[in-house]
């Protein structure tokens, strides 16, 4: 190594690796230059106390001032200046610094030229050893600036020699002129170590980097390269690996500019993809760059390649191109698409799931606020669909939901997007819903596409869809509200029969705030004590004497007063409460009944969900067994819904009932899923023909007498008793009379009766004129 390169004043055969190791002089230089100021400061401090009485105060202070604002001038360079270790500087910028050691040179050779200092006296003595520890201390914090060292240790060494000199003493000035070169060629030394060592450690950093490269060359399952281009954009020093990447020849590649060797065939069209354009840019901005994936086609196949670059600078900081890496991600890419499907599609249907409709309902929203436009939401259920799962096996249900997938989207065009948000509810999202019409005639085509019946495995399924419908921004600010409306406009639509859509309105919101409050009420009325039965008569239908009471639940909250069955009891059912609330009513209906004369049956509802649990005939074992009454006085009440859950085991529940001697009724009959053979299978008692059947054939309805005659004949056909509800008048019992029911429940007979009430009519004498 030459001291000139040292100094600045050349450089080696590599200019941009001299340029590294002058911004690492330049960096060093920066990090002592507050010692540097603190050192200049107090010895100037010093120096005025010690001539304050031998020189003239304004010639002391303005020097002071030229001392300070000198050494304040290069700590503020040294720290301001915009070289780190790792940049680029260039021998101009090295250079420069030979004027900061002038400048402190000629700032403290004032003292020792015209401060009148005597041979041997104290003040020189002082003095000197001042000027000594400053040029020591200049010597160790401007080292790696050398030529700045020299000019400052060489320049103040070379005032105190000439003074000394000029006053006769030799020996002073040989041992001044010693120690300057003694201090010089230290400082010259520790630069050059310094030199030495930065150039080692960017040598072993490069050769780190190009080794770890090109062993990742010679891995088979590496896609790893090196690529390098000039000023112009150019390919130099094409790699093997890379060429081999672009399934060119290196010889080809190199001189070509770098965008047409990844553009290919597309380089004459112009038709570049994104991230050709963002890498153009980038090249043309000169900003270092990385993690930049872009598309490109080799070999007439896509591939995804990610590039980093960091742009390269001489020693003069001119532009001299780009040098970086670049890797083949094609499977890694193709993993990821994967997985991002595995998060955002539905496995069995091949539709959007939850996850991917949220965001596509939320882009729409942030689309129609943009523009002041109109999207829509539908939240789809399937009616029956549970059935089939239950009876048929979850084989077949999966099957008929992936049916059911493949028909919802072949309803859907460019505006709208379908996806399945887990077991049988699926959603649509509609971009554009400016036009009501065509968002209602879409539900309404949902409905009667996905209400045709199915062919899966020899089975012919027939199931519906309910649509629940709402429109943002209008029914909710955020996709979650939007969401949340669409779902109480769906709970609409099943409450009004099912196979319908119904539109959000806003007061659903406020229902479905009461049925949370009416549910948290309804969960503490049994505790409370808030529930009680009523009781109403049936009697015998030829002779109006008593039969039996029908137990029905009644309950009055303080909060809300006397609450409809109606209202409850389905709220129950969806919180899972009717199981404990059933148990109640049917102990409590067991417990009264024992007190009342031995051939009048008491009658209790039983819900499906009670005889889907087999603990049930446990229940109704110990409620028979603690209140004493004969098995033959209870009747259990069950309506057709119950067998639309045989896969659940309620039919066996209720053979296991009927084993132990209770009488079962089946209540509603011909308003639900009627069929016959829900009568030949199970040994029901009586039947039971809804008041809706008696009301109409009163008003001579020829459809109503007729069905209330034939279930009538079913019924004696199958030994069984027919029980008609609703009889409100003297006409309507004569009338069911005639046609030949056995039994009469309604308000011509007696309203429902609390329990006192009850128990004094079960204790009296009834007959057919009497009506309560």
């Amino acid at each position: 190594m030459r001291f000139s390169q040292l100094l600045g004043f050349r450089d080696g055969d590599d200019a941009a690796h001299w340029a590294r190791i002058r911004s690492t002089q330049l960096d060093a230089g920066r990090q002592l230059a507050l010692l540097l100021l603190c050192a200049n400061l107090i010895g100037a401090a010093t120096t005025v106390s010690l001539f304050a009485t031998q020189v003239s105060a304004w010639w002391l202070g303005g020097w002071a001032m030229l001392v300070a604002a000198v050494s304040v001038t290069v700590a503020m360079r040294r720290l301001s200046t915009r070289h780190r270790d790792g940049g680029y500087a260039t021998q101009a910028d090295l250079r420069a610094t030979a004027i900061e050691g002038v400048a402190l040179a000629v700032a403290w050779s004032i003292p020792c030229l015209i401060f009148n200092t005597h041979p041997g006296s104290n003040s020189a003595y002082v003095l000197w050893m001042i000027l000594s520890v400053l040029m020591t201390a200049g010597a160790v914090a401007m080292a790696p600036l050398a030529l700045a060292t020299i000019a400052f240790v060489g320049g103040l060494g070379l005032s105190v020699t000439v003074k000394l000199v000029t006053i006769g003493s030799f020996a002073a000035a040989c041992a001044t002129s010693i120690f300057t070169v003694m201090l010089i060629v230290v400082c010259l030394n520790r630069a050059r170590s310094l030199v030495v060592i930065r150039a080692s450690q960017i040598a072993l950093a490069e050769r780190d980097e190009t080794v770890s490269l090109l062993l990742r060359e010679f891995e088979e399952t590496s896609a790893d390269w090196l690529w390098e281009t000039d000023a112009a954009r150019r390919v130099v020093k094409a790699s093997p690996r890379f060429a081999y990447a672009c399934r060119l020849d290196p010889v080809t590649i190199e001189g070509m500019p770098f965008l047409q060797v990844l553009a290919g065939p597309t380089w004459d069209t112009g038709e570049f993809t994104p991230g050709l354009r963002a890498l153009a840019d980038k090249l043309k901005t000169r900003d270092s760059f990385r993690d930049l994936r872009l598309s490109l086609t080799v070999d007439g196949e896509e591939r995804w390649w990610e590039l980093a670059a960091s742009p390269r600078f001489d020693e003069n900081g001119s532009f001299c191109g780009f040098r970086g890496v670049g890797s083949d991600v094609t499977e890694q890419r193709a993993s990821a698409d994967k997985i991002n499907r595995m998060a955002r599609f539905d496995t069995l249907t091949g539709l959007p799931n939850r996850l991917m409709v949220n965001e596509t309902l939320a882009r729409a929203m942030a689309e129609a606020d943009k523009w002041g436009g109109r999207c829509a939401f539908m939240m789809i259920d399937l009616d029956r669909f549970k059935a089939v799962n239950d009876t048929l096996g979850h084989p077949i249900g999966d099957r008929l939901l992936s049916r059911v997938a493949e028909r919802l989207a072949q309803l859907m065009g460019d505006n709208e997007t379908c996806g399945r948000l887990g077991g049988d509810e699926f959603a649509v999202v509609m971009r554009d819903a400016t036009n009501s019409s065509a968002v209602e005639a879409l539900a309404q085509r949902i409905i009667e596409t996905l209400s045709r019946p199915y062919e899966v495995d020899a089975n012919t399924l027939y199931i519906g869809a309910s649509v629940g419908l709402a429109i943002g921004p209008r029914d909710g600010r955020t996709a979650e509200m939007l969401i949340r409306s669409a779902d109480l406009a769906l709970y609409r639509a099943k409450d009004a029969g099912r196979g319908v859509y119904h539109a959000y309105e806003p007061e659903l919101h406020v229902q479905a705030e009461e049925r949370r409050v009416l549910e948290m009420a309804l969960r503490q009325a049994l505790e409370r004590g808030e529930m009680h039965l009523h009781y109403q008569p049936v009697v015998d239908a030829a002779t109006g004497s008593l039969t039996g009471f029908e137990a029905l639940l009644r309950w009055h909250s303080p909060q809300f007063g006397d609450v409809s069955p109606a209202k409850f009891i389905p709220l129950a059912e969806e919180a899972r409460l009717i199981q404990p609330i059933g148990e109640w009513v049917l102990r409590t209906a067991c417990a009264e009944a024992a007190r009342w004369p031995s051939h009048v049956r008491v009658a209790v509802n039983v819900s499906a969900d009670q005889l889907q649990n087999p603990g049930f005939v446990t229940v109704v074992t110990s409620a028979l067994a603690d209140s004493g009454l004969s098995v033959e006085r209870l009747e259990l009440e069950v309506t057709e819904s119950v067998f639309m859950h045989e896969g659940l085991g309620a039919t066996k529940v209720l053979e296991r009932i009927l084993d132990l001697g209770v009488r079962l009724s089946l209540d509603d009959f011909g308003t639900g899923y009627s069929s016959l053979g829900y009568l030949s299978r199970t040994r029901f008692s009586s039947i039971k023909i809804d008041r809706s059947f008696v009301q109409s054939a009163s008003r001579g309805v020829k459809e109503a007498i007729a069905i209330i005659r034939a279930v009538v004949a079913l019924a004696q056909s199958l030994g069984m008793a027919t029980t008609a509800e609703g009889v409100e008048t003297q006409a309507e019992h004569r009338m069911v009379q005639d046609l030949g029911c056995t039994k009469v429940q309604g308000f011509y007979f007696g309203r429902p009766l609390p329990v006192e009430e009850a128990r004094a009519v079960a204790g009296r004498r009834w007959d057919s004129d009497v009506a309560a």
